[in-house]
């Protein structure tokens, strides 16, 4: 039996900031909802023996985790939209490891988050990070020097500003360890001025006096579908976005039941309320276009917009999403997992998403997610054949 290593999460800010700002969301209009949530292992990635309870050992520990006098003033005056309220709820807030259920038969591993929605809002990302750095802690994994990571991280900055776009970093759900992404945030912030813009991870944003980045993930597009339907889905998402936010967080995301149902529903006042749109999913040039000719439509210039490019970014892919979108439409770009984990080992392909939804006096609903890429679509399959019936998406073979 290998001796079980400590991976632990420093910091309950220690997530991704749309976590935050969507529990807050989760606590003023769906404070009795429930989730669950399913680790999917799309690498097939084979976990060594022990590995479930090296795993459980440290979500045990996050139940230590509590925001600190600092962090609480520094979302109070770096996040003004996050008011008292829910400020002084995060202070008391706790991780309850029982939410958490963690098994391994052989090499898989099967994990399961269950319990009130805006409890286990916030679990995702820090499990993925522990996953990751655990999987390469019990396997032995050598990674590159520290001196080599911040070299790396310094020739992908400099390159990006050469292209004359701004980058955030969003790499913490698929990181290869806490230090390599402290390490990453410190050369980003050395020698990103003029490029570096920000980090969705809300401790290192605070660590590094930088800005924290994000708004909502595809969850809370999902959890409304099961509270009013596949077709009210993005209208009601975007209206509730709207409600609590009033203009601030302002980047709407588009793929969660594909682009293409999107726009029919973002209509003239979201399209000028938004600051812009995300993408996450599907040919980023087709996207573009698709974005700009929806804003032309509308009678808004697309220049006075922005599109964030997020899929799966390396060098190459950005440069020709820049060349591609230059003079047309604003742009900015958040790169994850090609900052955070280019330290030697393979990255891994995990994700954790919502399965079902329990609306308050209501019964639990199965939620899928119908991406631009089939490939990355999530739910059972009777329920993505359901919701695209629903939606009049064709019926892909996949």
């Amino acid at each position: 039996m290998q001796t079980t290593p400590k991976a632990l999460i420093y910091s309950i800010l220690d997530n991704d900031f749309y976590k935050i700002t969507m529990q807050q969301g989760v606590i003023r209009l769906f404070p009795a909802a429930k989730a669950k949530y399913k680790f999917i292992n799309r690498g097939k990635h084979a976990f060594p023996e022990g590995f479930s309870a090296a795993l459980r050992q440290a979500v045990n520990e996050m139940a230590l985790l509590k925001l600190s006098k600092e962090e609480k003033q520094f979302l109070k005056v770096t996040c003004p939209y996050l008011d008292p309220v829910y400020l002084d709820f995060l202070a008391g807030y706790r991780f309850n490891p029982d939410e958490v259920h963690i098994e391994q038969t052989g090499e898989e591993l099967i994990v399961h988050i269950e319990g009130l929605w805006y409890r286990t809002i916030l679990w995702e990302v820090p499990l993925m990070s522990l996953i990751c750095e655990l999987f390469y802690t019990m396997n032995h994994a050598e990674r590159i020097s520290n001196e080599e990571v911040v070299n790396r991280t310094r020739e992908k900055i400099e390159k990006y500003r050469e292209l004359g776009i701004t980058v955030a970093e969003f790499g913490t759900r698929r990181r290869h360890s806490y230090q390599v992404q402290r390490l990453v945030l410190q050369a980003l912030t050395d020698y990103g001025a003029g490029s570096f813009i920000g980090t969705s991870n809300v401790h290192l944003a605070m660590l590094h006096q930088t800005k924290p980045i994000g708004t909502h993930a595809h969850e809370w597009f999902m959890f409304h579908a099961a509270q009013y339907g596949f077709k009210m889905a993005n209208a009601m998402g975007l209206e509730h976005w709207v409600q609590v936010y009033r203009g601030d967080l302002g980047i709407a995301l588009s793929d969660t039941y594909t682009t293409d149902v999107f726009f029919r529903q973002f209509d003239k006042m979201f399209s000028k309320l938004f600051d812009g749109v995300r993408h996450d999913s599907g040919d980023p040039l087709d996207f573009a276009d698709q974005v700009i000719a929806h804003y032309e439509h509308m009678g808004i210039d697309p220049k006075s917009k922005t599109i964030i490019f997020s899929d799966g970014l390396d060098y190459e892919k950005v440069a020709r999403i820049a060349r591609y979108c230059r003079n047309r439409v604003g742009m900015s770009f958040g790169i994850g997992t090609n900052f955070t984990n280019d330290a030697g080992p393979k990255a891994m392909n995990i994700v954790i998403k919502m399965t079902e939804a329990q609306p308050k006096d209501g019964e639990w609903t199965e939620v899928v997610k119908l991406s631009d890429e089939p490939g990355k679509h999530t739910g059972t399959e009777a329920t993505i054949k359901l919701a695209k019936v629903i939606l009049s998406i064709p019926q892909q073979t996949q």
